[in-house]
């Protein structure tokens, strides 16, 4: 007797992100139906944000249309619409533009958003870097202070970066090298010794906690020699509109504060009536499903696993690849396989010829080597080969052409 054919499920996918983008491929590959659903029409390369928001390369450098990376798959469809109601016991989610969509499978990949730590005036007065939006705000907010300043308008242009993590330290570090090598032939009204700065405060007692002690110091070294300013071993008590204030009462003026100094699940998961962990996030078993309800899996930042995982591309990509296959096993009536992360290394970067690269088995590397390859993997994840050949131009321009051309890349 003939054994009938299990039709293909269909499964929407929120978020599109590493983890979405992964899982997508996977299960599009898989010959399931997908519907990749996304409040933006574009996917960020987030990793390189601070490029955009430091104006060394433009907000199309680092994004990708959603709809041009659904095209490679005929079984995929796009909405650009924000999740807006969740209901697991019926298996459908409402959206923001007032349709629903019913699921056989659920991935929930939204990432996370900045956490300001209930510190006050943060949110008011600091500007986060986690968006494209969000680097767009600070490159105007940055270029109009250095106008103002230039022209007499303002005291100053006075940066400071609140956070000493990867994010912390590649935004500082490109701050401080455009102070020194830039900003004196584009602006040369202004006098650098007392109407500029950067300052990083960190609340541990060194930069890049994750990282080995001795890249560490190579990491706050570096700053160091490029004039960023390192407050170590100290906490924000609170952001006021021209100051970062220190818990023992010290106050940095500041005309330009960043907030680089963690990540939560937005407050509209707790509505979604599933179980959550540390920080918001959303609890699921080694497999990344939720044990309530199997048919939902969560992946990236958003999920908050038995082990905890960094908060980075890469375990995100692999999330997604390994949410894609448990649905694809799970239709096909198989059982469900644990969640191995395969640790690749951390690496960051904090100015021209300078970063710091770890790997899971403890070797290390620093300096240019390091640097070389951070730039090789990060052009390698991007999402199309103009995305690749715009970039790589715009390293090469910013650190290695004319310094006047160094922020000359417009939107």
């Amino acid at each position: 007797m003939e054994q009938r054919s299990r039709p293909a499920p269909h499964v929407v996918v929120v978020g599109a992100g590493f983890a979405g983008l992964s899982a997508t491929r996977v299960l599009a590959r898989g010959s399931a139906h997908v519907t990749l659903v996304d409040r933006n029409p574009y996917a960020t390369f987030q990793p390189l944000l601070y490029q955009v928001a430091t104006a060394g390369m433009g907000t199309a450098d680092v994004s990708y249309p959603v709809r041009t990376f659904a095209a490679q798959f005929p079984d995929v469809r796009v909405r650009s619409a924000r999740l807006a109601k969740l209901h697991a016991a019926e298996r459908r989610v409402e959206l923001d533009d007032g349709t629903s969509l019913d699921y056989d499978y659920l991935v929930l990949a939204t990432g996370v958003t900045t956490n300001w730590l209930n510190v006050p005036g943060a949110e008011e007065n600091a500007l986060p870097l986690y968006s494209l939006d969000d680097a767009v705000a600070l490159r105007r907010l940055l270029q109009k202070r250095l106008e103002q300043t230039a022209t007499g308008k303002r005291p100053g242009a006075h940066t400071v970066v609140v956070g000493g993590g990867a994010t912390g330290v590649e935004i500082a570090g490109t701050l401080a090298e455009l102070r020194r090598r830039t900003v004196p032939l584009t602006h040369p009204e202004i006098d650098l010794s007392k109407q500029t700065s950067v300052t990083l405060v960190e609340r541990f007692e060194h930069v890049l906690a994750p990282y080995k002690p001795r890249l560490r110091d190579a990491a706050a070294r570096a700053l160091h020699r490029r004039g960023v300013r390192l407050r170590l071993g100290a906490t924000v008590a609170a952001v006021e509109p021209d100051a970062v204030v220190l818990k023992d009462g010290t106050r940095l003026h500041s005309d330009v504060t960043v907030w680089a100094l963690g990540v939560a699940a937005p407050k509209e998961v707790a509505d979604w009536g599933l179980p959550q962990g540390k920080g918001g996030r959303v609890e699921v078993t080694q497999a990344l499903n939720v044990e309530q309800y199997p048919e939902i899996f969560v992946a990236g930042d958003l999920a908050a696993p038995p082990h905890p995982l960094p908060q980075l591309a890469q375990p995100a990509l692999q999330m997604g690849k390994h949410v894609g296959r448990q649905i694809l096993a799970a239709a096909a009536g198989h059982r469900l396989t644990p969640f191995k992360y395969h640790d690749p290394g951390i690496m960051a970067t904090v100015g021209r010829a300078e970063a710091v690269l770890q790997l899971a088995n403890g070797m290390t590397m620093r300096g240019l080597p390091a640097w070389l390859v951070w730039i090789f993997l990060h052009v390698a994840y991007l999402l199309s080969g103009r995305n690749r050949i715009s970039v790589l131009l715009n390293f090469f321009w910013r650190y290695v052409g004319p310094r006047r051309t160094a922020t000359q890349v417009g939107e």
